[in-house]
């Protein structure tokens, strides 16, 4: 054992963790259980000059939880831009203050995100202290692919709008990721079921929580369990992406043989080679497999 190396990484550690001025702190806060709160995040929570909430009465059942005891003012949707410049004032002033939400990663689908663009215009330093994702936790335990996804957050209110937002991703292949609240959960799977067909969903509520709920079903079978139960908790929805069979089903060329397939990129102004490389890349064969049917009498 190297004493003298395990110092200094010992000393590296703690000067990473030291609560500097003028910085404002984005801090993981527990998505329900509040033991998973971690120690840094304590640690930055006792030592900042000021806790910037979402709800200063929730976040301040978790400070008590914790032992600190710190002066707070609220930060949300409906003042952000009045507070924001407020609270970047006193950054620059030299003042440091960690932002939280009422659960899990500020910035992440919610108002945060304006005031770490406010202070990376004005300079001020900004520094993450990582915690729980509700999204991520969801994603995890879905039992859906989780290689690779897309986060979506709250779909828009509006129909119209909606709908332009369910239409971009009809033919997304990664997982995807919806907020929901309980009240508009069944107007949400209606309007999820009517733009992508009957997919695997998993619907995760109340995580890390005594009523914590993980249903993996579809969105047929998701409908007609919540018009029987009233929606509880606030919903994070884990949606299959679409897959090569449902692409291919609505392509262009679904119903064109593959001599026809190639003669229309041929008809496009493309080489017969190009033509035959276009179709094959469409239908996901080898080229040869095309070039074969093709060419080959």
């Amino acid at each position: 054992m190297n004493i003298t190396n395990d110092l200094e990484a010992i000393r590296s550690t703690e000067e990473k963790n030291v609560t500097e001025k003028g910085t404002l702190y984005l801090v993981g806060t527990p998505i329900g259980n509040l033991a998973d709160i971690s120690e840094r995040a304590k640690k930055v929570l006792s030592e900042v000059d000021f806790v910037a909430a979402e709800d200063t009465r929730e976040s301040g059942r978790l400070l008590s939880f914790c032992g600190i005891k710190k002066p707070m003012i609220s930060y949300f949707e409906h003042n952000k831009h009045e507070r924001g410049g407020y609270i970047a004032q006193r950054l620059l002033g030299g003042e440091s203050c960690a932002l939280i939400t009422d659960a899990g990663m500020p910035a992440i689908s919610d108002p945060g995100e304006d005031i770490v663009r406010l202070c990376a215009e004005k300079g001020v330093r900004v520094c993450i202290v990582p915690g729980p994702c509700a999204a991520v936790c969801a994603l995890a335990v879905s039992g859906l692919p989780t290689s690779k996804f897309i986060f979506e957050g709250f779909l828009p209110v509006g129909k119209r709008e909606r709908g332009a937002a369910l239409s971009e991703l009809k033919d997304q292949t990664r997982t995807i990721i919806f907020y929901e609240a309980p009240h508009k959960l069944l107007r949400t799977l209606d309007d999820l079921y009517e733009a992508f067909g009957n997919r695997k969903i998993s619907l995760c509520r109340e995580l890390t929580k005594l009523n914590e709920e993980v249903i993996r079903t579809t969105l047929s079978g998701a409908r007609e369990y919540y018009k029987e139960r009233s929606p509880r908790g606030e919903y994070v929805l884990i949606m299959e992406g679409a897959s090569l069979d449902e692409l291919k089903s609505r392509a262009f060329w679904a119903d064109m043989s593959v001599s026809e397939h190639v003669e229309y990129y041929v008809s496009q102004g493309n080489s017969k080679n190009d033509a035959i490389k276009a179709a094959a890349h469409d239908r996901g064969v080898a080229k040869s497999e095309i070039y074969n049917q093709v060419m080959i009498k």
